[in-house]
């Protein structure tokens, strides 16, 4: 639970890296609160009104936290543009984000892996 809020603490930042387990964590734990928004949503039969309100809602770190996994791999975050591209592009960016961090400082910071408490 400390990803998740640890990346909403950094709502807007777009500096620096995310390690792979702080943007899946996230990842995870957004898609479970989703489906479970969804299910409340159906039950009240207003779907996707409360869906939608918290999609809005974490929009912003969502991208934030992206765009850091994208700079850990030694990517811009201009790569996740390519998740708009039809077919490929969601595939391409999932690889991206997979991929392990480069191990060294590079130009968008240190590794968060070596200076990492967790």
């Amino acid at each position: 639970m400390n990803w998740y809020l640890d990346v909403l603490k950094k709502y807007a930042v777009f500096s620096g890296r995310a390690r792979r387990k702080e943007y899946w964590m996230y990842t995870l734990f957004n898609t479970i609160a989703v489906v479970v928004l969804a299910v409340i949503d159906f039950a009240l039969s207003t779907y996707p009104l409360l869906v939608g309100i918290y999609v809005l809602a974490v929009l912003v770190p969502s991208l934030a936290v992206a765009v850091r996994r994208l700079h850990d791999t030694g990517r811009s975050g201009w790569w996740y543009l390519i998740s708009f591209v039809p077919l490929v592009g969601g595939i391409i960016l999932l690889v991206f984000t997979v991929l392990e961090g480069e191990s060294h400082d590079n130009a968008y910071g240190s590794n968060p892996k070596a200076v990492s408490a967790y």
